[in-house]
């Protein structure tokens, strides 16, 4: 932008001199330039994308088929997981009559804590191809840990796995062990 001089008549035979001032830069283009700029940048750059996880969920079943036969489940192919609050995991391998607080025991989330229980539950079911992984989070669990038991379930290759409601007995032996 041009700027106007001062000029200044001396006392000295009328002639005129300019003001000496010191240099100024006007920043408004430089901003403008540095606002395009920003402005390209980001319209042009591609934003990281989520990553979702893949949940095979079963089909709804049809109201009008017939209802298939209650079948037992043989509680050796089977291992349920208790997501708690404070990043507690609890687990158990038992029916309602056999669940108490010495049955259900707790684990850790790391590697040698649910990973180990797992492993060694899937190597003692009697149909391996059927071994089923029932997570049940409690109201007081957090979504992160959820998130990692889903991730357990792929490390360790458990691909029969199901996220249900805690059953009442469950609820009473888990606030038993948490000390609600």
């Amino acid at each position: 932008m041009a700027q106007v001089q001062v000029q200044d008549k001396s006392a000295k035979g009328g002639k005129v001199r300019s003001k000496k001032n010191n240099p100024a830069v006007d920043m408004t283009p430089m901003v403008d330039l540095n606002f395009l700029l920003l402005m390209f940048f980001m319209f042009t750059s591609t934003f990281s994308k989520p990553n979702v996880m893949d949940l095979g969920l079963p089909a709804k079943p049809d109201p009008n088929a017939p209802k298939p036969p209650i079948t037992e489940i043989d509680l050796s192919n089977s291992i349920t997981l208790l997501l708690g609050k404070d990043n507690r995991v609890f687990w158990h391998q038992q029916d309602q009559a056999g669940l108490n607080d010495q049955t259900m025991t707790e684990t850790s989330l790391d590697r040698e804590g649910i990973r180990e229980i797992i492993k060694q539950a899937k190597a003692r079911a009697k149909k391996k191809d059927l071994f089923t992984v029932i997570i049940k989070p409690t109201d007081d669990a957090v979504y992160k840990n959820f998130v990692d038991i889903l991730d357990e379930m792929a490390i360790t290759k458990s691909e029969r796995y199901g996220v249900t409601d805690l059953k009442p007995y469950e609820k009473a032996v888990y606030d038993k062990k948490v000390g609600n």
